[in-house]
């Protein structure tokens, strides 16, 4: 069956209508405090000459048309969290896939955990996290003449590592900080346990915030990619997770993001009517982020050594075709929760979707 799903998703992806993806950046200010650099792909009708963004020496970026005029009609919403130390760019080609699909993307760098902003004040107010999110959302709905007409009935999010730990309190889980550091002390391999201190999550008062729910209700749909500190939620939040979540692992897991104490933890507590668990043959916790240039880990390594690992995921897999089962299991797990069916070429960008797809 999934096989099924991943033909049926690919035929949907070559039948999409041809148009292309805009792309447009902006900082949102308000608060000073806490400014937000934000960037958004989305569907247009322009044929403007195409430049690669999020490209350098190592990583592989995506063509986008700058500053685009946004396509006509109202468009799902998907937003996106990087990990701890990550940025904007590492979930580009998820972006691609789903603006080519008809959808408004949109990812942020969250601060104080991200690329070019490792201020250790605003890494500790760890609850801001999901609140960028949510700021980010009030944007594009603000501005729809931007990068184009939100449907509020269609919006998901996805998150990577932290950024998975960051959708979940959007979909109404809670965090206790107390039960986190706890549990570290029989986990203290944990990746998240390793952090712990960075996240500001033993610092006084920092437990009463973190506890606070983040809920957005106008998210309908959430999934976590490979997400670390999943074992600080509550399981009576995670009970009482009321929309759809889609929870992947990799499959050649570590032992500080291992698949069975995080996932799996998620797993065994969300509804299970609503949970959908993957784990991704082949796949690294760093298979997720964007695909990597040949030789990439070796320069990586020249400069940091051991960071090359960024770019190595599980052996005789590449992550080209990691990223393309990826994007055929969360557009359809998408795609079905919110009920919504990609444009065909003869459908054009904002007509009325068709009825979901059958739940497998």
């Amino acid at each position: 069956m999934y096989r099924l799903i991943t033909f049926i998703t690919l035929l949907l992806l070559s039948a999409a209508a041809s148009a292309g993806i805009g792309f447009r950046q902006f900082t949102i200010d308000s608060p000073a405090t806490r400014p937000l650099d934000v960037a958004v792909w989305y569907p247009t009708d322009d044929n403007h000459a195409t430049e690669t963004v999020g490209d350098n020496i190592v990583f592989t970026g995506v063509k986008v048309q700058r500053d685009a005029a946004p396509a006509p009609g109202a468009h799902p919403v998907l937003l996106l969290s990087h990990g701890f130390g990550g940025n904007w760019r590492n979930l580009n080609w998820l972006a691609k896939a789903m603006a080519d699909q008809g959808y408004i993307v949109a990812a942020m760098d969250h601060p104080g955990t991200t690329t070019r902003n490792k201020e250790p004040s605003q890494a500790q107010a760890l609850w801001q996290r999901p609140k960028d999110v949510t700021r980010v959302l009030d944007a594009l709905i603000a501005s729809p003449e931007k990068t184009g007409t939100p449907d509020e009935q269609r919006i998901a999010a996805a998150g990577h590592s932290l950024g998975g730990w960051t959708v979940l309190e959007l979909a109404g889980a809670r965090f206790s900080a107390p039960r986190f550091l706890a549990d570290c002390k029989s986990h203290p391999e944990l990746g998240g346990c390793q952090v712990a201190r960075t996240l500001g999550i033993d610092l006084p008062g920092a437990g009463h915030r973190l506890a606070e729910s983040q809920r957005d209700s106008r998210i309908r749909a959430v999934v976590s990619l490979d997400l670390g500190l999943a074992r600080g939620f509550t399981s009576q939040s995670l009970a009482k997770v009321g929309i759809p979540v889609l929870v992947m692992s990799a499959g050649a897991d570590s032992d500080d993001v291992p698949a069975a104490l995080e996932s799996g933890y998620l797993v065994h507590r969300l509804p299970g009517q609503l949970t959908r668990a993957i784990s991704v043959a082949g796949a690294t916790h760093f298979s997720f982020m964007q695909l990597c240039k040949p030789g990439a880990a070796a320069v990586i390594d020249a400069h940091e050594p051991g960071e090359g690992i960024v770019c190595r995921d599980g052996a005789g897999f590449s992550r080209e075709n990691i990223h393309q089962q990826l994007t055929a299991q969360i557009s359809a797990f998408l795609d079905q929760a919110l009920g919504y069916q990609p444009p065909r070429g003869d459908i054009p960008p904002g007509s009325s979707p068709q009825s979901a797809r059958t739940r497998d």
